[in-house]
């Protein structure tokens, strides 16, 4: 009769503990002591047994619950994401285009930035983000299955968590924007189709794994001792396993975009007309009104990349202010000693530029390493909408390589620079088990370097091959852009039939 009420007891207190996984394990030894008591000892009252089950799982670390100031930041960061797609990205580039197409651009981006967000949900998630693979990850959360309001998902920090539809839904508008970045360079030509159907190829199968390489690992929580080190490792994406940086997306986002829209630059052709008739931007009013939304939502895009509100977003957040305005005024000063005139379409631009540029670094470099990627993303991506340009021949319409590309090439790059704490950056966590960062003295800047350059070359031809595939299946099977006298009459009312103006 003791013993069943020792049982019985037990049994309780299982039942009422947590059923969290990390507290599930450390109930078990506590079963199986209770299995194990000595027959002289059996006589003790049976409270005992519970008293030290209850002990034991009293003893047992509490699971993570995501903090209510994290998830609001992230929340926020969400938000600011989309104004800078919608209305940031679009007024942008709406306001660059000539009228008769304004509309056109206006709808891509939109329709575009709906149709990654859906593609995410479905499938986009559990393939960037869903498990492990050097790749790809899995898809065990296909259409989210699984994920509810408890799920949570890791930051960088050990025993810090947001829920899990917090982290998808940022990441989603990450997806979004980086293919909405692409309508610029072929654009008042392309054929609306021929716009989502490429979208869907080239995010399938260029944007998801080129995100899970650089980002996915299992979360600092994974290493708790040395000897799982290496196996941890080995289940991330392949460029997050070389040790590469990027902060919040120079080579997922900037880079992979700028050169996915140089290739359809060249393939979909040059505008009719193009070097012989006039192309001037219709609105630099509304150009500088997206201009502005860019900024403003650019520090959810930088400082939300941290995942927390703590001191790596409050970096962040610096750096995407200080180098931004560095930019500004580089690209400014740089088009006014040249042309002889500073012009407002400059300083949006350099502005864009300089937010690119810090992109991967925002919270990977100190405040002056920040400020001179700024300043250098302004000159740099003002001969990449001119002289590199001209150079390459290509009709970028709206100068999504000159200056995301550019500009993410130059970020990416100095990033291995400026991390290093002998000028000013945080350095980087050499050992996920104790939290240890690099010291100085073991910095080396040519090997971090190194690395930054691998990834960059990976991603240029990942993203140039994927590209380059994705637009000749589209021209094949509906062709890519539409038929000059439909050009000549602008996109608005041929593809739909409506006008931005009316006199």
């Amino acid at each position: 009769m003791k013993r069943m009420m020792s049982a019985l007891a037990v049994w309780l207190a299982l039942m009422v503990a947590p059923v969290a996984p990390v507290h599930a394990q450390a109930t078990a030894p506590a079963a199986e002591a209770a299995k194990e008591v000595p027959k002289a000892e059996a006589a003790a009252p049976a409270a005992a047994a519970p008293a030290a089950a209850a002990e034991k799982a009293a003893e047992a670390p509490a699971a993570p619950v995501p903090n209510k100031g994290d998830v609001a930041w992230m929340s926020v960061s969400t938000l600011l994401v989309i104004m800078m797609t919608i209305p940031g990205l679009a007024l942008f580039y709406g306001g660059l285009v000539r009228s008769k197409n304004m509309l056109s651009v206006l709808m891509q981006v939109m329709v575009v930035f709906s149709l990654i967000v859906v593609l995410w949900a479905i499938y986009g998630y559990t393939l960037a983000f869903g498990g492990g693979g050097t790749f790809f990850g899995n898809l065990d959360k296909i259409f989210l299955k699984g994920v509810t309001p408890e799920s949570v998902g890791a930051t960088f920090s050990k025993g810090v968590v947001i829920p899990e539809f917090t982290f998808i839904a940022f990441q989603g508008t990450f997806a979004a924007i980086t293919c909405a970045l692409i309508v610029g360079a072929f654009a008042e030509r392309m054929k609306f189709s021929a716009v989502l159907l490429f979208m869907a190829l080239w995010f399938t199968f260029a944007y998801l794994p080129i995100a899970h390489m650089v980002w996915y690992w299992d979360g600092p929580d994974a290493y708790t001792a040395a000897d799982v080190v290496d196996k941890v490792n080995a289940n991330a994406g392949l460029i997050w396993q070389w040790g590469a940086l990027d902060f919040a997306g120079g080579t997922v986002v900037h880079i992979n975009a700028g050169v996915a829209g140089l290739v359809g630059a060249y393939l979909v052709g040059k505008r009719v007309g193009y070097g012989r008739e006039a192309m001037a931007p219709h609105s630099l009013t509304m150009t500088m009104i997206g201009a502005s939304l860019l900024w403003v939502g650019w520090f959810g895009f930088n400082a939300g990349s941290a995942l927390e509100a703590n001191g790596g977003a409050a970096l962040a957040f610096a750096n995407t202010l200080f180098a931004t305005a560095a930019a500004t005024l580089s690209w400014t000063f740089g088009e006014w000693m040249s042309k002889g005139k500073p012009s407002m379409l400059g300083g949006a631009s350099g502005a864009v530029a300089g937010l690119v540029a810090i992109t991967p670094a925002a919270g990977n470099v100190g405040v002056v390493g920040g400020l001179i990627i700024g300043l250098l993303a302004g000159i740099i991506c003002l001969w990449g909408v001119n002289g590199l340009k001209r150079m390459l021949g290509a009709d970028d319409a709206l100068d999504v390589f000159g200056v995301h590309g550019v500009g993410g090439i130059l970020g990416a790059l100095l990033t291995g620079v400026f991390n290093s704490p002998n000028l000013g950056g945080p350095g980087y966590v050499t050992d996920w088990v104790t939290g240890k960062v690099v010291e100085a003295a073991e910095y080396s800047i040519g090997a971090q370097v190194w690395i930054q350059f691998k990834a960059v070359a990976l991603t240029i031809v990942w993203t140039a091959v994927v590209a380059f595939v994705a637009y000749k299946l589209v021209d094949m099977i509906i062709g890519l852009r539409v038929a000059e006298d439909e050009e000549r009459e602008g996109l608005d009312i041929v593809l739909h039939g409506e006008s931005a103006y009316h006199s």
